[in-house]
């Protein structure tokens, strides 16, 4: 949940620790220009800007366990897409500090607006064929799994819920019912698709943050950009059509359903954020924007539509 290359004010005083640059060979021993970046949301993100380079180091908050996050799974998943040629360069991974240093891209990193624009959802569709063409990925991901994990943590630790959360487990047991006749070959995706996780390099829009990738359905990254990118449902079926390279129903379908549970689960995401994130920034109506998205798809009239839909052979 990073968009971790808008760059903010500029950093006060040594931000980056020692030990932490004599650790990375293209950091040790170098002048440095550090500027914090701004967008993260379980990390701090610098710029460093040393004679030989640019480079993004982040450095995990703690606790981030519980949000389902194994950096040594986003690590080595990074290298991954980075060998793809959509993720940036990794350069260092240091473990014992929860650093992680890959190179800085030079471009224009989205916002919402930007899906909007001549040729960005084609452009964003073939990047993520490029990411989903690729090696797999170390480690799955399952929202349905993810979901129930999160619910596990909060309902233990006494953590906010919305008052009716617990109404919607049917509908939810229903839609992994649709999807599951037609289970896709899942593919490495990096399931975490907000607009500040792309950015436009001149030539390819690449993809950045692999906190939460993992081998998932395709329509899962499809659905949650449509989400956390705020896209219409007219975006969303250009978007699937580019991908699939024809219009697909089921697959818009597919790509609705597996966003509504990115919604219902980024909730709970939010939901522990809040309740034990250091970082100075509002969680609970992040997710209860999601949250009242996904209770309006389940107690409105489309749901059943689309169960019927995804179930098709078009």
């Amino acid at each position: 949940m990073d968009g971790s290359q808008t760059e903010g004010p500029a950093a006060a005083g040594p931000v980056l620790p020692p030990s932490l640059c004599d650790a990375v060979d293209v950091l040790r021993d170098r002048p440095l220009v550090v500027t914090e970046l701004a967008g993260g949301l379980t990390n701090r993100n610098y710029k460093v800007v040393t004679p030989d380079g640019a480079y993004v180091v982040r450095i995990s908050g703690p606790g981030t366990g519980a949000l389902a996050i194994d950096r040594n799974d986003e690590y080595r998943n990074s290298v991954i897409a980075a060998g793809t040629g959509v993720g940036a360069p990794v350069h260092a991974y240091v473990p014992d500090q929860s650093a992680l240093v890959i190179g800085f891209i030079e471009g224009r990193t989205f916002d919402d607006g930007d899906f909007g624009r001549p040729g960005v959802l084609d452009r964003v569709a073939a990047s993520c064929r490029q990411l989903h063409d690729g090696p797999r990925f170390v480690n799955d991901f399952d929202m349905f799994e993810i979901q129930a994990g999160y619910l596990r943590v909060v309902l233990e630790h006494g953590y906010r819920l919305p008052d009716d959360y617990l109404e919607h487990l049917p509908a939810v047991e229903r839609i992994r019912g649709a999807l599951g006749p037609r289970t896709e070959p899942t593919v490495a995706c990096n399931n975490d698709l907000l607009a500040g996780n792309f950015i436009d390099d001149g030539d390819a829009v690449r993809i950045i943050d692999y906190e939460y990738s993992g081998n998932n359905d395709a329509c899962f990254e499809l659905g949650n950009i449509w989400s956390e990118c705020h896209l219409t449902l007219d975006q969303l079926e250009h978007l699937v059509t580019a991908y699939y390279g024809r219009r697909l129903a089921n697959k818009v379908a597919r790509a609705r359903l597996q966003g509504l549970m990115g919604q219902y689960g980024w909730t709970l995401w939010a939901s522990i954020q809040e309740a034990t994130s250091l970082l100075d920034f509002e969680f609970w109506p992040w997710g209860m924007e999601k949250y009242e998205r996904a209770v309006a798809t389940f107690l409105g009239p489309e749901l059943d539509r689309l169960i019927d839909t995804v179930q098709r052979a078009d």
